[in-house]
């Protein structure tokens, strides 16, 4: 047998089985198959990584894909030509709600730019884009005040049309803005200037970040991350660069319902960050997003040649 990529072995997993089965049921019945010896990267939990590469490809594909969501509690997948009649009224379309540190950092914190990138689009339904702070005006420029990444989530693709003109017309807009904070690790000796920097660079956002690689497992360091996080709304998120898909959140942040506007207007002093709003301000326009825009996504493989390289 060639080899499979994720989604080639749950067409084929699904087509013997012809039953709507969740991601880990898909990965139990590859390795009873023995055919989870045919996928070539498969990181600590490959079952994440099905479930993340079925939920991009129906968003993305929509009708066109050949996997559909069926139920809830648990979520199945099924392949859409097995569909019987009736089983259309059974499809949803909702998206799911969702620590081994390196042994040396030898890479930049850009270099998680397409890690966290990766993140977003799969686990958070979102399209990021890198804010590169030399491109702020000169005589505007101030530290801590440019966020390392943001990012988008459009509900146009999960909201029905009339859903989706109404929230617009009422000023609603059917969008999340992220702002990430990016370190290569989180310590002691770093915490509080790490957290702060987030809090002045990111509270702006309807949820803001904090992301690292590195993350110190020591107890008191976990607990006064935990009230940081609580105190200021700032979420944490945990960047695994040895198996992009088991990056997660460890904190979650505090959503707030409205973007602060005058931190927003003194961000546009960034050329990134403008192109930024009148890219996401475009999409919304015409219902399209333009995944070619934003932070280009990258595959598992190509994740793990950027931390090899260095």
């Amino acid at each position: 047998m060639e080899q499979l990529t994720f989604l080639e072995l749950t067409k084929k997993i699904l087509k013997e089985e012809r039953k709507p089965l969740t991601h880990e049921e898909i990965w139990e019945l590859a390795k009873i198959k023995g055919y989870d010896k045919y996928v070539g990267s498969k990181g600590k939990t490959p079952w994440i990584t099905i479930s993340a590469q079925l939920y991009v490809n129906i968003r993305d594909k929509k009708d066109k894909s050949p996997f559909v969501k069926i139920g809830s509690r648990p979520r199945r997948f099924y392949l859409r030509e097995l569909m019987k009649e009736g089983d259309e009224s059974r499809i949803i379309e909702e998206q799911p709600v969702e620590v081994l540190p390196p042994k040396k950092l030898g890479y930049l914190e850009k270099d998680l730019h397409p890690f966290l990138a990766y993140y977003g689009n799969y686990f958070l339904n979102s399209f990021l884009k890198t804010i590169q702070h030399t491109r702020s005006d000169r005589g505007e420029f101030r530290e801590w005040l440019h966020p390392d990444m943001v990012g988008c989530y459009f509900s146009m693709d999960e909201w029905k049309p009339e859903v989706f003109e109404l929230s617009s017309t009422t000023g609603n807009n059917p969008i999340k803005i992220y702002s990430f904070e990016i370190k290569r690790e989180l310590n002691f000796s770093n915490l509080r200037e790490s957290f702060f920097q987030t809090v002045s660079n990111s509270s702006w956002a309807n949820e803001g970040y904090l992301a690292a690689s590195e993350i110190s497992n020591d107890e008191e360091f976990q607990k006064e991350l935990e009230r940081l996080s609580s105190s200021f709304g700032i979420g944490v998120i945990k960047i695994d660069i040895e198996d992009p898909d088991s990056t997660k959140i460890l904190f979650p942040a505090k959503p707030r319902e409205y973007l602060d506007w005058d931190t927003v207007n003194k961000l546009t002093v960034n050329a990134d960050f403008r192109e930024f709003l009148i890219r996401v301000k475009t999409d919304l326009t015409s219902k399209e997003v333009r995944k070619e825009k934003y932070d280009k996504i990258l595959s598992r493989e190509e994740l793990q040649r950027i931390i090899l390289k260095n």
